[in-house]
């Protein structure tokens, strides 16, 4: 029985998601209002929310003939890991991802409900609903968690990766990881629409600014949260090992990070619009990437899941998303050409943008780490490993510059900086400077990082 409401759970947001992006696109296309559309998408959070409370009441009664519950199931489990065994393979983590985009559209659709026939409204929930049919297509087909298989009478399953089922944090760190993951598809949506409508301006950034702030928040407290929770189970000695997944969930917080300093630039000077679009597109595609990594079995991870079923899916989803949003830039590339130039390297625009750049510099570095043991394995079949050295000789120079760049471009005044407001501004930043760095000498501090 359970089985099958949640097969026609996913079979409901599937079904929707598909007849809300063909309606939608038609009605847009047409000029008619696209209020068919929005009945469609209020479907995709029922159906989320209706596969994963199926699934949750399967693990709670042990229904081992539902195929996840018997490979993560088990009848001695504590009643919070139980829970958590949702999200601890394959199948019950795209489950999860299906419930919070479907949140995610829900609020989208409530927060412009009095802006129903807005085109650029509608086309970001034409994309938003693309992206729900390819999470409820992966639960409908190639990672069905909901299959039935045959168990022996007395069956008990082997329950969650062990490491997964000694520690409170395994029931936050992945949601919260999740809700900053899916919530960089707003924005995207919302860019891919104004790049569609073709309006350019300012005014899809104001839409976009606070879902960004709120998804990178997310990521941000899932990140520590997994930071600590390596501290406490993996017995690395520290919080941090640059982990493939680690870096996976490092890199769109990086280009997250610095979309959000870049867009007030354009906010306020109408500049760095390609950069912006840029940096939004690429930080949904590298949300992608991550889950591509951590879901397709293609590295050996303590966080990686063994099953790679949906690995292909994943990685042609990334190379649709890449391509499309490089299509559509380049499509509008004379229309984006900003009003407004940097009139002085002593500004808090250049600041921004030298930020921006050490910002991009580091995902890069990460991102080159992280995928070319990959790339040498698929070209040659050579394994390799690459560890610490590589990212802490790439990452600390641009990470102390960051930092000098921190206590520097928030003085900085708009436009052009004289040298008596500098001075004035920077004086007393300066001087603690010194006074710390002294400290610090005489409290033991060694070492040229340090």
């Amino acid at each position: 029985m359970l089985a099958a409401v949640g097969s026609a759970f996913v079979l409901l947001g599937f079904t929707a998601s598909i007849g809300g992006v063909l309606t939608g696109t038609r009605a847009l296309f047409t000029g008619q209002k696209p209020a068919t559309m929005r009945q469609f998408a209020w479907l995709i959070p029922l159906a989320g929310l209706g596969a994963f409370i199926t699934m949750e009441v399967a693990l709670f009664r042990r229904d081992y003939s539902i195929s996840f519950v018997s490979q993560v199931g088990t009848d001695s489990i504590p009643t919070i890991f139980n829970f958590a065994a949702l999200w601890s393979a394959l199948e019950g983590s795209l489950i999860l991802w299906a419930l919070i985009l479907g949140g995610y559209i829900a609020a989208v659709l409530w927060k412009f409900r009095l802006r129903r026939n807005d085109p650029l409204l509608s086309w970001a929930i034409v994309v938003l609903l693309g992206i729900s049919t390819f999470f409820f297509g992966l639960l409908a087909f190639p990672a069905n968690p909901f299959a039935r298989v045959a168990v022996p009478l007395g069956f008990d399953g082997p329950g969650p990766n062990p490491l997964l089922q000694d520690h409170v944090l395994v029931a936050f760190h992945p949601p919260m990881l999740y809700l900053g993951y899916v919530g960089f598809a707003v924005p995207f949506a919302f860019a891919i629409a104004a790049l569609i409508t073709g309006r350019l301006g300012e005014g899809w950034l104001v839409e976009t600014r606070r879902w960004t702030v709120i998804a990178w928040g997310f990521l941000t407290f899932g990140i520590v949260l997994g930071a600590w929770w390596s501290y406490e189970v993996l017995g690395w000695g520290g919080y941090w090992a640059w982990d493939p997944v680690e870096n996976a969930s490092l890199l769109p917080w990086l280009t997250g990070t610095a979309y959000l300093h870049s867009v007030m630039v354009q906010e306020r000077r109408g500049m760095l619009r390609v950069w912006n679009l840029s940096l939004v597109c690429a930080t949904f595609s590298l949300t992608i990437l991550g889950t591509f990594l951590t879901r397709s079995g293609v590295i050996d991870s303590v966080h990686a899941f063994a099953d790679g079923a949906v690995g292909p899916w994943l990685l042609t989803f990334f190379t649709v998303i890449t391509l499309g949003s490089v299509v559509l830039i380049g499509w509008r590339g004379d229309q984006l050409r900003s009003p407004g130039a940097i009139d002085s390297p002593l500004s808090r625009e250049a600041g921004f943008l030298a930020n921006n750049v050490l910002f991009g510099a580091m995902a890069f570095v990460v991102l080159l780490g992280t995928i070319f043991p990959l790339l040498a394995e698929l070209f040659d079949g050579t394994r390799l490993t690459i560890g610490r050295p590589y990212f802490d000789s790439l990452g600390r120079p641009i990470a102390v510059v960051t930092l000098f760049l921190m206590a520097i471009a928030p003085v900085l005044p708009w436009r052009k900086a004289s040298t008596e407001l500098l001075s004035e501004r920077l004086f007393w930043p300066a001087v603690t400077a010194v006074v710390v760095t002294a400290a610090s000498l005489l409290l033991g501090g060694r070492g040229f990082w340090p």
